[in-house]
C-alpha cells in the first residue's frame, strides 16, 4: 500500500517546507538540475505538489496522493494517479525518470526500479535523489520520526544499498553528486562528485541493453 496518508492529509504543510526550507530545497533542486536532460520526455515518479517538476521543466508526473496531484497540477504538471511499483505508462516511452525523495517511502524499490527500466527508452536514464542513511540529516529524522508529518513510515537507505539496486536492474554508467553539507567548513548548498560527505545523494544511471549485458 502507498504510504500516502501524511500528505493526503497535509498537502499544505508538506508546500510550507518548501518555503521554510528554501537553502536546502534549492540546494537540492540545483544538484539535480546539473543530471537532468536538457532534452527529451520525463517524469517524475512522486511528484508530490510539483516542487521540483515545475522549475525543472518536467511535463508529467505519477502521484498516489489526489490532494498532491491536484497542487501540482496548479503548477501546469499533467498528474497520472499511480504508484512506483506498477507504473501506468506504456514501455519504452520516457527519455528519462526522476525519484526525488521518493525511494524512502516505497513499498518495494527493486520493483519500482524495474518498472522504470519497462518505461524507458533505449539507453534511457534514471535519476535518484535521496537522504543517505548514514548522513547526520537521516539521523535527524529518525530521532524525530514519531513526531514527524511525513516521516513515520519513511525508511532511509544507504547509497550503497541504492547502487546495488540499479545494479541488478540493468542500470549502468553512473554519475553520483552530493550536497547538503552540514560541515560548518563548506556551504550547505555546495555540490561536490562521490557520496562520502552531502547528506543529500543524486545518483543518474544509464538503462543497458540486458541483452547484450547478459551475454
Amino acid at each position: 500500500m502507498p504510504k500516502i496518508s501524511a500528505f493526503e492529509k497535509n498537502p499544505t504543510a508538506y508546500d510550507q517546507w518548501f518555503t521554510t526550507h528554501k537553502k536546502m530545497y534549492l540546494a537540492e533542486l540545483q544538484v539535480i538540475k546539473q543530471l537532468v536532460p536538457i532534452k527529451g520526455i520525463g517524469v517524475e515518479i512522486g511528484v508530490g505538489t510539483g516542487n521540483f517538476a515545475q522549475p525543472l521543466g518536467i511535463p508529467i508526473g505519477l502521484e498516489p496522493s489526489i490532494n498532491m496531484a491536484k497542487s501540482a497540477q496548479k503548477k501546469g504538471i499533467q498528474v497520472v494517479k499511480g504508484i512506483a511499483e506498477q507504473l501506468p505508462f506504456f514501455s519504452n516511452i520516457f527519455d528519462f525518470v526522476v525519484f526525488i525523495a521518493t525511494i524512502c517511502f516505497l513499498d518495494n524499490i527493486s520493483r519500482a526500479f524495474i518498472e522504470t527500466y519497462r518505461v524507458l527508452k533505449p539507453n534511457g536514464i534514471i535519476i535518484v535523489g535521496f537522504i543517505n542513511e548514514d548522513s547526520i540529516l537521516a539521523a535527524q529524522y529518525q530521532r524525530k520520526k514519531e513526531k514527524s508529518k511525513f516521516y513515520q513510515e519513511a525508511t532511509f537507505y544507504s547509497t550503497k544499498k541504492i547502487i546495488d539496486m540499479l545494479r541488478a536492474n540493468h542500470f549502468k554508467q553512473m554519475v553520483i553528486k552530493q550536497t547538503l553539507f552540514i560541515d560548518v567548513t563548506m556551504a550547505v548548498d555546495t555540490i561536490q562528485d562521490g557520496y562520502n560527505k552531502g547528506n543529500f545523494i543524486v545518483i543518474k544511471a544509464n538503462k543497458t541493453n540486458q541483452e547484450k549485458e547478459d551475454t
